[in-house]
């Protein structure tokens, strides 16, 4: 067997895979030791496990499917970072470093086998989505112990099997459970690019760009007001929402669950940004009855009276960083 006789739809084996990829039998994301290629091995059994589940969304988008992939380990935080993060930052950075990345599903026993070893559907080949590479979300590990995931959102390339059993399962009722604060940053700590030098440079100039700039402040913003409020003796947290006959994960920002009030943090305070404040409390909003929070935009400065006045006319409050404090317009 060679690698371009790998359709989507085949039945093979780990063993088979690692003979013709290098790589190894055990772990989820098996980079190959000898071709450029990242091998994804999806087991829906194994997931639900630890309080989640791989597949296809149901809901596609502009750009077509997603499938989403949760990152490697079963215990604490996932990570990008060191050994334990390896893996998944392979997997991140695949495209910079030349990678396919290749996804299996398991499909019941060998047969004639006496071990436990499972075969694998090849489902095709996949990148990360350009736009938003992957998720946080909060699941369970060993021991029942709440932890941050990586959800890895993977686009199909050229030829792809998609099979109704593989997809996500719709959520029967609108619900709301409350996460660690910890999940509304949409990043983890991402290891340094390992790159050639032309390719440094044009890290240099992103890095200075306005969105990467404002995800910074952004990111700030959410931690020392988190910091504050926490210090108040506030039970702070975030809100993840599953949403009815879809299979679509909302999470949203700071949840002040002691004030019962909902923010939307922004990295900037120009229309823009207050806009999508905007729109984000109002969608998550909808969907936390029959006792709504009382909704709050937190901006890094004081904006324009007229935004303020959006903000008023919408029935939410705004709180600025005003030096070292905060100034709070409540919404009458």
């Amino acid at each position: 067997m060679g690698i371009a006789s790998i359709a989507p739809g085949l039945l093979t084996t780990r063993a088979e895979m690692d003979q013709l990829f290098g790589g190894g039998h055990q772990g989820g994301i098996l980079p190959s030791k000898t071709t450029p290629n990242i091998l994804i091995y999806v087991d829906h059994d194994s997931g639900k496990q630890y309080g989640y589940e791989d597949g296809w969304l149901a809901e596609d988008d502009e750009l077509g499917p997603i499938f989403e992939y949760t990152g490697q380990g079963t215990s604490g935080d996932q990570t990008f970072l060191g050994t334990k993060g390896s893996r998944n930052a392979a997997v991140l950075y695949h495209a910079e470093a030349g990678r396919a990345l290749h996804v299996f599903v398991a499909e019941g026993k060998v047969p004639g086998s006496s071990s436990s070893a499972k075969q694998q559907r090849y489902i095709g080949e996949f990148a990360l989505d350009p736009t938003l590479p992957y998720t946080v979300r909060e699941a369970h590990g060993k021991g029942q112990k709440q932890r941050r995931i990586i959800v890895f959102r993977l686009r199909p390339k050229g030829a792809f099997e998609r099979l109704s059993k593989d997809a996500v399962t719709r959520a029967e009722t609108t619900t709301a459970h409350r996460v660690l604060a910890s999940v509304a940053e949409p990043k983890m700590q991402e290891p340094k690019r390992v790159a050639a030098k032309k390719k440094l440079v044009s890290e240099s100039r992103r890095a200075a760009q306005p969105s990467v700039i404002a995800e910074h402040r952004q990111s700030e913003l959410r931690d020392a007001y988190l910091k504050k409020l926490t210090a108040q003796g506030h039970e702070v947290c975030a809100l993840q929402i599953k949403i009815a006959n879809t299979t679509t994960t909302l999470t949203t920002d700071l949840y002040d669950a002691t004030a019962h009030e909902l923010y939307s943090v922004r990295g900037e305070s120009s229309r823009e940004e207050v806009r999508a404040a905007v729109g984000q409390l109002k969608d998550y909003v909808r969907h936390l009855r029959p006792h709504p929070p009382k909704l709050v935009t937190l901006l890094p400065e004081k904006p324009q009276d007229d935004l303020t006045n959006l903000l008023h006319t919408e029935e939410i409050d705004l709180v600025f960083r005003d030096g070292s404090a905060y100034t709070r317009c409540t919404a009458k």
